[in-house]
């Protein structure tokens, strides 16, 4: 079983249902995540937020910390994953768990940042947490890792 496959799973014992943000993987990871059959179970849909501005509009990131530290920061990631729990909602229910990517995939860094950091944001009942990468390779290669790191992270996530 993959690592898309066990999050669902976990995700599904609990009961608990799944919104993703996304802004350097422009989609992989929900479509990584919708690869596994019946994902619909469990994944109430996905936002790729890959304009700043949008990370503030439609997910409630701090505009003041987007201004102050750009879109690359942990605590963009925390509020993109916290946000889009609230943006997924069926029937008044928000998503229980959050999962968001932000980063610089490359060629170049447009703040400084080295090419390949890379912030995920998980959020669910238990709380809020970022964690960083930095991955070396070219775009493509950066885009992946993090898809994985953020499957990885999210499945330690839900065994804690």
């Amino acid at each position: 079983m993959n690592d898309a496959a066990q999050l669902l799973l976990a995700l599904k014992e609990h009961g608990w249902t799944l919104g993703i943000a996304e802004s350097l993987t422009g989609g992989a990871l929900a479509a990584e995540i919708v690869s596994v059959p019946g994902a619909s179970a469990v994944l109430l849909g996905a936002v790729v937020a890959y304009a700043t501005p949008v990370k503030a509009s439609l997910l409630g990131v701090d505009a003041e910390l987007l201004a102050v530290h750009g879109p690359v920061h942990p605590r963009v990631a925390e509020q993109m994953a916290t946000g889009v729990r609230k943006v997924m909602r069926v029937d008044g229910r928000a998503a229980d768990v959050g999962i968001s990517t932000t980063g610089i995939a490359g060629p170049e860094s447009p703040d400084g940042q080295p090419v390949g950091t890379v912030h995920v944001g998980v959020c669910s009942p238990a709380g809020v947490h970022s964690y960083q990468f930095l991955f070396k390779g070219d775009r493509a290669s950066i885009r992946a890792q993090s898809v994985d790191a953020a499957i990885a992270v999210a499945c330690e996530w839900m065994r804690e």
